[in-house]
């Protein structure tokens, strides 16, 4: 089955070459094409795809409010959004994580990679390029004193899942999480899998939100 893909970008030059590249992928689907965040909000209505493409900087309606608009609607929160950027701004990403953003790409990426990253995506796993991640951790060592973090919300964790959570919150791929724990890949997709599933995370990147944001991660942590 293929996967159905939308893109969004207020550049049409920009715009028609994913557009190819998508189209041509034997296993993509190219459902819609939007040249702003309005109208990229009205395709995921309409044709409900499994992967948007989303501008991140797009004039009025930005590719982050209309991520937020995407995932916050019932017909809509199964659609995975993948950001295109030229930029890996810590504030901008994180806006963007939170707003419900499955993950990132450069904009410079070429094919192959892009083609892999709407892959990866559908799949339910996160796109976060360890600079990116990194960046995560450089706001975060800039955080307020005094912001209370709540940690409750790690409480239906058992203590191997948080220590799962802590390391996809530090980048690390399921693959390095199991060198590092000394388990099988099989096994830490399980624990990561019921992590995601008792956090209501969508996929994994909202998964590194929590561990930022109940201070499970921290700078250096």
């Amino acid at each position: 089955m293929s996967i159905r893909v939308a893109v969004a970008d207020d550049q049409p030059l920009v715009l028609e070459g994913f557009a190819t590249i998508v189209s041509r992928a034997p296993d993509l689907e190219l459902v819609g094409q939007a040249p702003d965040g309005e109208a990229a909000v009205r395709l995921a209505r309409e044709a409900k795809p499994d992967v948007f493409l989303m501008d991140g900087r797009m004039p009025a309606v930005d590719g982050i409010e209309a991520t937020r608009r995407i995932t916050a609607e019932p017909d809509t929160a199964g659609v995975r959004v993948l950001i295109l950027t030229t930029f890996d701004l810590d504030e901008y990403v994180f806006s963007a994580l939170r707003a419900g953003a499955s993950g990132f790409l450069l904009k410079d990426v070429g094919p192959e990679a892009l083609l892999e990253g709407i892959r990866v995506v559908a799949a339910g796993d996160a796109l976060l390029a360890p600079r990116i991640t990194r960046r995560l951790i450089e706001q975060y060592s800039k955080r307020p004193e005094g912001v209370p973090l709540d940690h409750r919300a790690l409480a239906v964790l058992t203590d191997r899942e948080r220590e799962v959570l802590a390391l996809v919150g530090r980048g690390l791929s399921n693959q390095q999480i199991a060198e590092h724990l000394f388990m099988s890949p099989a096994t830490v997709k399980t624990h990561v899998v019921r992590t995601m599933s008792k956090l209501h995370a969508r996929d994994r990147a909202q998964l590194v939100v929590m561990a930022y944001e109940t201070g499970l991660v921290t700078p250096g942590g």
